[in-house]
This record gives structure tokens, sequence and C-alpha cells, in this order.
């Protein structure tokens, strides 16, 4: 089931805004952990902290993983990895 977000339309997400989400997204899931997250991605739970601190992009071969595990769609995965302004 993908799971729609409230994202502003026209915003960006700022590093600290990313993080929350993801806090907030896992916590929804019952996923406990970057650790947990890394398992059932099969990523590597430093990447995943760089991608949501806006450090890193990631490629393209790690979006359907993080959105399967997180139940969110590419486009709202990219909008809250500050990576897509929200379509207004």
């Amino acid at each position: 089931m993908v799971q729609r977000s409230n994202l502003k339309r026209g915003a960006r997400l700022t590093p600290d805004e990313s993080s929350e989400w993801l806090r907030t997204r896992m916590q929804a899931l019952h996923i406990s952990s970057l650790e947990e997250l890394a398992e059932k991605t099969g990523i590597d739970k430093g990447s995943i902290s760089r991608y949501f601190r806006h450090e890193r992009t990631p490629s393209v071969d790690v979006i359907a993983p993080l959105c399967e595990a997180l139940e969110v769609s590419p486009e709202n995965l990219l909008i809250s990895l500050g990576a897509l302004e929200r379509k207004r």
C-alpha cells in the first residue's frame, strides 16, 4: 500500500525535515532503527542516513527498495529526500 504524504506543494524539504519525515515514517511502520531499514532494503545504513541528510543523492537502484520498505511512491520518496519539489 502506497502512503501519500502531506508535503506542502511547491516545497523542497530541508535536511532536517527529510530526517524528521524518515523518523515519522519509520515509526508509523514500526521500523525501529536504520539498521532494520537497512536490512529490509539491502542498503547500507550509512547511505540511507546520508540520503536523508542530503549529503548523497540516491542512485536509481535504491529507489524501489526504499519505496517498498517505507510504503511510499517514488515521487513522494524523492520529495522527502529533497530531490524534487512538490507539484503545485
